[in-house]
């Protein structure tokens, strides 16, 4: 079964975004596209409506520009949703 994510589309659509420059969607800074794609602040790609809660992977509506850090914080949570936070009080 091929990964979609290694077809041309995918990547033409990450090449686009790549190119517009924006900050990333979810804190605002401004990403160092010179980075090592494996560094925390680097650029990825994002899904604003993640592709486990229905989202596309290929609309380019759907797609923003986000730091790794802030992409793998957020997982597959909706927009919006506050993140949990753990209680001191068990």
């Amino acid at each position: 079964m091929a990964n979609i994510r290694n077809g041309r589309p995918y990547r033409r659509l990450c090449a686009t975004l790549r190119a517009q420059g924006d900050p990333c969607w979810i804190c605002g800074h401004n990403i160092d596209l010179t980075l090592d794609p494996r560094d925390p602040w680097s650029w990825t790609l994002d899904h604003e409506i993640p592709i486990s809660r229905g989202g596309s992977l290929l609309d380019p509506a759907n797609a923003r520009s986000a730091h790794r850090r802030c992409n793998s914080a957020r997982g597959n949570r909706m927009p919006g949703t506050q993140p949990l936070k753990a209680s001191r009080r068990w």
